[in-house]
């Protein structure tokens, strides 16, 4: 029994904090977990800005329905549907994913949630546990799964560590410099065929 893991921001999606701050000019929110590793500090960050430019969640979620989903992901998926179990282990918030999990006809995702007021403004998150992606695959491990992960950003370490097999998709110099015990492609064909030789059935 084989399950894949995947991070989403990066690996399948664009990265939302990125878009947005392209959309309102404010070059702070382009940090990610590419950059800052501490997931915490992070949040903190982009609260703050939330708070002093007086952003709403649907400011938000007006940038992401506009965006499409990384060139070749769906296909990729499609494919990887077929042949493994599939779990998309993310740091972005239900309240976001519904757009892109439409596009991606809706593979099953773990993530966090927002907390929201009456107004619409954010004002802090939940974690859906500490460590999620790391304890998410001791637990597919608990039962029994071989378990490949995938990931491109620091707050994906603890996933691929955990995993039978980590590797890195997308992942910045940066990341595949302080992590060099982990493979590391460019582009799904380069995964899928990574996880074909990996798999202990024959695959096409």
């Amino acid at each position: 029994m084989e399950i894949v893991c995947l991070d989403l921001e990066g690996v399948l999606i664009p990265e939302v904090w990125i878009a947005f701050a392209e959309k309102t000019g404010i070059d702070d929110l382009r940090a990610t977990t590419r950059d800052i590793p501490d997931y915490n500090i992070l949040m903190k960050q982009r609260l703050e800005i939330l708070e002093k430019n007086n952003f709403l969640l649907k400011d938000i979620q007006a940038v992401i329905s506009s965006l499409e989903p990384l060139p070749g992901a769906k296909a990729f998926l499609d494919w990887l549907r077929e042949k493994f179990q599939l779990v998309i282990l993310s740091d972005t918030f239900y309240e976001f994913s519904h757009p892109f999990m439409r596009k991606l006809e809706w593979p099953t995702l773990f993530c966090h949630k927002l907390l929201v007021d009456s107004r619409g403004r954010v004002l802090d998150y939940q974690l859906r546990q500490d460590d999620p992606k790391g304890t998410s695959v001791k637990a597919f491990k608990s039962l029994n799964y071989k378990v490949f992960a995938a990931g491109d950003s620091y707050n994906d370490i603890s996933m691929l560590s955990e995993a039978d097999t980590g590797i890195l998709i997308h992942a910045p110099q940066n990341v595949i410099n302080d992590f060099p015990q982990f493979n590391s492609v460019n582009s799904y064909e380069e995964l899928k065929s990574i996880l074909i030789n990996l798999s202990d059935r024959k695959l096409v």
